[in-house]
């Protein structure tokens, strides 16, 4: 495929069609309120640039769907109906712009740093260590509950849907991972056991929604302790049910091989582009893509659509470009502030970026 075929509609099993097949990652940012997690004016201005920039689905940061799972600092909230109002404000300026909008349900589990969540304790599948206290099956239920309230919530808010968040070693992989969950009951031990927490998210919200409402889930391709052979079990059980809408295959390079058996030299993506799609859910990708060149090299690995981190970062106007120019690249780092601030990024934000290795010059 060439460029050119990045700006190709593309239709979902259900809701609004996509413009084109360019979507925005969901992007830690430290931007919303620290105390409470609503939504910031500068959320509202981030999410609003790339809509204008054409991206055709446009994601929140990931938005944690209760207290305890706050991941990082500034991080968006959707736990309570106290942010519906400021959540309401993302999706309005995303829909004026023509963009689909998005909002990255997440629970930071076993891997939140207790001061982020004023001194308690985290929570996981198990008491794996000192540090983390294993959920009781009520709490469990009730977190399941809470991702499925935070869809309500975001269709409440006019999203057009949500994203579950089940890559990176988050809760939900949490639950997949034989190394972090060790329950007994029948949401630890076998692999459909630790399937479950994730897949009763997804039915539930697919139950509770509306119809055309978007679920889509993002997945880890590699690593956080789900033996590959498992995680392309996962894909390959959401593509067969079809209770999503689309699979958003996560890593931190598109072109990555596989390194565990049976799957040695093949690539990582071609490991689940590879599963049948009998239902239609479409399947994206992430992964260190930085021309508009890249972004087809992902569409020719078989995916439908491919989605945009870093290279957003440095130009939320990129969709637009590539459009007319199939040599577009995103600028070079290492950016200055000074650059950043002009793409709509806060001083916040920036700050994270600064985390980045080589990412920030002056920085």
């Amino acid at each position: 495929m060439g460029v050119a075929d990045l700006f190709r509609p593309l239709t979902l099993p259900r809701g609004p069609d996509l413009k084109n097949r360019i979507l925005l990652a969901p992007l830690t940012n430290w931007q919303s309120d620290d105390t409470d997690g609503t939504v910031s004016d500068a959320d509202v201005h981030w999410l609003s640039r790339c809509a204008a920039g054409n991206f055709s689905m446009v994601m929140t940061c990931a938005a944690n769907v209760h207290p305890d799972g706050k991941a990082f600092p500034g991080q968006m909230g959707i736990w309570s109906d106290a942010h519906l109002p400021g959540l309401r404000r993302v999706a309005d300026t995303i829909r004026q712009h023509g963009g689909v909008s998005s909002v990255q349900i997440h629970h930071g589990g076993a891997r939140v740093s207790p001061a982020l969540i004023r001194g308690r304790t985290p929570v996981g599948p198990s008491t794996i260590s000192s540090g983390v206290r294993g959920l009781t099956l009520t709490q469990v239920e009730e977190t399941r509950d809470a991702f499925i309230a935070a869809a309500v919530r975001a269709q409440r808010s006019g999203f057009d849907g949500v994203e579950v968040h089940a890559a990176f070693g988050w809760l939900p992989m949490q639950f997949l991972s034989p190394a972090f969950n060790q329950r007994t009951d029948h949401y630890g031990g076998s692999f459909e056991n630790r399937c479950r927490f994730l897949f009763e998210i997804i039915d539930g919200i697919r139950r509770t929604c509306r119809p055309d409402f978007q679920i889509g889930l993002r997945i880890s391709m590699e690593r956080y302790g789900v033996p590959l052979t498992e995680m392309r079990e996962v894909a390959a059980r959401a593509l067969r049910e079809a209770q999503i809408d689309y699979l958003d295959l996560a890593v931190w390079d598109y072109r990555k091989m596989a390194a565990e058996a049976p799957f040695e030299g093949q690539t990582l993506l071609s490991v689940f582009t590879d599963l049948p799609r009998p239902a239609g859910v479409r399947v994206g990708a992430s992964g260190h893509v930085m021309t508009a060149r890249q972004a087809a090299e992902v569409l020719d690995a078989g995916c439908d659509f491919v989605m945009l981190g870093k290279a957003a970062i440095l130009d939320p106007d990129l969709p637009k470009k590539a459009e007319v120019d199939e040599n577009y690249r995103a600028p070079g780092l290492p950016v200055t502030t000074e650059y950043l601030k002009s793409s709509g990024l806060s001083e916040r934000f920036i700050e994270y970026m600064r985390t980045w290795e080589g990412f920030v010059l002056d920085g």
